[in-house]
């Protein structure tokens, strides 16, 4: 077994090394999510984490880690005698982004239990998980099936898989970690409330600690075993400290003012439920635990709402994450009296203890590209350069869209835009299994079996059943898409007020794409080209970005906007055949520029509707004479065509209706 980067060893990201820590005290605090960019210790310090905890008694041969002084009843491999068992390290199991729900939760053999009577069943990494960790990197690209099995087990402490009647549960007491990178897309709000703690982390800036970052990874590199050999007693101390702190936590007292205190802050940053109080409640008494105390104090209040509230405040998914900090303390100065005491850091030494500055330094850090251009001030006339280019405009206010979707049944992955094929959803009919039976239709494996049973030899009753018998559902349910948005940036384009509601229109399709969870992509043509400002991702706040720096003027080359989508749009093919495609151009329709710039962007426009692309143009022409260019575009297209006051959900001609024209499977 390779030797873990020691968790002592880590430099920095306290905050991140804090949460993992009370978790490890107090599991209830029920896990912790890590949001930051790649190269931040993330992993590394969950790994760490594991090689801290203290061992478990587990019941020899149990395959679901029974403790033997108290045997979970219930237990597949029970029931079990309560006596002496064999100690072993808690696990770390790692969730895989492609894993199956079988292999989540487990496998039972449905063929068998339906055709012989034989119910078996094969644990998942949640049993394997019980009284560890169940680490689940990229948590965001999880299926949000997935995500709903594993927040459900751990709040409950139990999974249980239930099929036609044959049903099995065993515990699942684990302490969940999710880690992600925001600009590869955000879960979903009520999935993001089922984590206890959130924390953000970011590289340090400072020279001094990147050079010690870099050193210390260095080493661990040259000689694991030496390098952990070197951090031996940091552990230790690490670790008799969780125990000591776990000794503790019954005996902390939790006071009226301090529960005054956390509801008053749940209530001033209007989380949604309960769930928010019940657990700062629980992490306020893990630090309390955790600094040796056994009543918690104002401090503890304090650190609690940083790390369990962020995630839950109500806000724009492209506001900057984190809390106000002066509101805080506001709140807990106005709700102080009982329970109160000084706001300091609960933990001068920091969570690693003896004073050790940490980190792993596993992955070099990563600076970004913002992409960003000054704006214009809010008043006064956008200036101009040499080459005609203007600066970036204020988008309008975003409001609620219309429904667009791609036609037909299609088979990507889960989301709530367009209708298709999947594991979850209604029933509309059954088929034969191709490979393992996960579904099955009772009636449609009766009404097959039944046309057999003279020819069986069965004439009493009861039912032979034989696997041939066996029909899978055939369940629809709904999509994500790639909605790839081509922008009109040209001086066309180019009048403040057009520019700003077209800029609010496009951020108002972005926040639909992140509530159906689609993919995004962002083109732009102006002057003699088009770019490709954001190749497709499912971060829309970072689509966001780069449409609130988007500069225009120049000529309208529609033709190259278009060539390039057409470019994108085969790439993406190749990469994830399954997802279907939505195209939204967002124009007046002009062309302009080279030599036949019309008939060019109508030959480009034909390829979408020669491969069923499903389009819809955004109609961003005003004033009273029209020409109607952006309609014929559509035409084109095969599409539809939309004005900006069509857009919105509460117009009358805004009524929520298919994109019209033909679509097929991306191949």
């Amino acid at each position: 077994m390779s030797t873990p980067y020691p968790f002592s060893a880590i430099v920095g990201q306290d905050e991140l090394r804090l949460a993992l820590l009370l978790n490890a005290v107090s599991p209830a605090v029920g896990g912790v999510l890590v949001r930051g960019e790649k190269g931040t210790a993330k992993s590394t310090a969950v790994r760490a984490l594991s090689a801290l905890l203290p061992e478990v008694d587990v019941v020899v041969g149990c395959r679901f880690s029974c403790a033997p002084s108290s045997p979970d009843p219930t237990c597949p491999d029970g029931p079990h005698e309560a006596g002496p068992g064999v100690r072993r390290t808690a696990r770390m199991v790692e969730l895989p982004v492609g894993a199956s729900e079988d292999r989540l939760v487990g496998a039972l053999d449905i063929e068998r239990a339906l055709a012989e009577g034989v119910k078996t069943f094969e644990p998942g990494l949640l049993a394997q998980a019980h009284r560890g960790i169940l680490y689940v990197d990229e948590v965001n690209l999880l299926h949000d099936h997935l995500v709903d099995l594993l927040l459900d087990a751990a709040a409950m402490g139990a999974s249980y898989v239930e099929r036609e009647g044959v049903s099995v549960r065993h515990a699942a007491r684990f302490l969940l970690v999710g880690t992600m990178n925001p600009e590869e897309g955000e879960l979903r709000p009520q999935l993001l409330d089922r984590f206890g703690l959130t924390v953000e982390v970011a590289a340090s800036r400072e020279p001094d600690q990147r050079v010690e970052v870099v050193r210390r990874r260095l080493a661990y590199d040259d000689d694991p075993a030496g390098f952990a050999a070197r951090w031996a007693d940091e552990e230790s101390a690490v670790r008799a400290r969780i125990v000591a702190a776990r000794q503790l936590l019954p005996s902390v007292r939790l006071g009226d003012g301090a529960l005054r205190q956390i509801a008053a802050t749940c209530g001033a940053f209007e989380v949604d439920g309960m769930r928010a109080d019940i657990v700062m409640a629980r992490t306020a008494t893990a630090l309390a635990a955790w600094a040796g105390r056994t009543e918690v104090l104002a401090e503890d209040v304090r650190q609690a709402a940083l790390l369990a509230l962020p995630h839950r405040r109500r806000r724009n998914p492209f506001d900057a994450p984190g809390l106000d900090e002066d509101k805080l303390d506001e709140t807990l100065e106005e709700f102080g009296g009982q329970g109160g005491g000084e706001e300091d850091d609960p933990d001068p030494d920091g969570p690693g203890g003896g004073g050790q500055p940490p980190q792993d330094g596993s992955d070099s850090p990563q600076g970004g590209d913002t992409g960003t251009q000054p704006e214009a001030g809010d008043s006064g006339q956008p200036q101009a350069s040499g080459s005609g280019e203007q600066q970036p405009v204020r988008a309008a206010e975003p409001f609620r869209t219309k429904a667009l979707s791609v036609p037909g049944l299609g088979e990507g992955a889960a989301g709530r835009r367009s209708r298709a094929r999947t594991e979850h959803g209604r029933t509309i009919g059954a088929r034969r299994p191709q490979g393992t039976l996960t579904k099955l239709h009772l009636t449609a494996t009766v009404q097959a079996a039944a046309l057999h049973q003279r020819a069986r030899g069965r004439t009493g009753p009861g039912l032979l059943l034989r696997r041939d018998d066996l029909r899978q559902a055939v369940r629809e349910g709904h999509e994500s898409n790639l909605v790839l948005f081509v922008v009109d940036a040209s001086g066309s384009m180019a009048a403040r007020q057009r520019m700003g509601a077209v800029k609010g229109a496009v951020l108002s399709l972005l926040l639909d794409a992140y509530q159906r969870r689609d993919k995004v992509g962002l083109v732009t043509f102006r002057g003699k080209d088009a770019q490709v400002a954001l190749p497709p991702t499912s971060s829309v706040d970072a689509a966001a970005a780069r449409l609130e720096s988007l500069p225009t003027g120049g000529r309208t080359p529609l033709a190259a906007g278009l060539l390039k989508a057409h470019e994108v749009l085969r790439v993406e093919r190749l990469r994830d055949p399954a997802r279907r495609a939505l195209v939204v151009v967002v124009t007046d329709g002009r062309a302009t520029g080279g030599p036949e710039p019309v008939a060019l962007a109508g030959r480009a426009a034909r390829l979408f509707a020669a491969e069923g692309v499903a389009s819809v143009v955004v109609d961003c022409e005003s004033g009273p004479v029209r020409l109607g260019l952006a309609g014929r575009l559509a035409g084109e297209l095969g599409g539809t065509a939309v004005t900006l006051d069509e857009l919105r959900a509460d117009s009358i001609a805004g009524l929520v209706r298919d994109v019209q024209g033909t679509s097929r499977r991306a191949a």
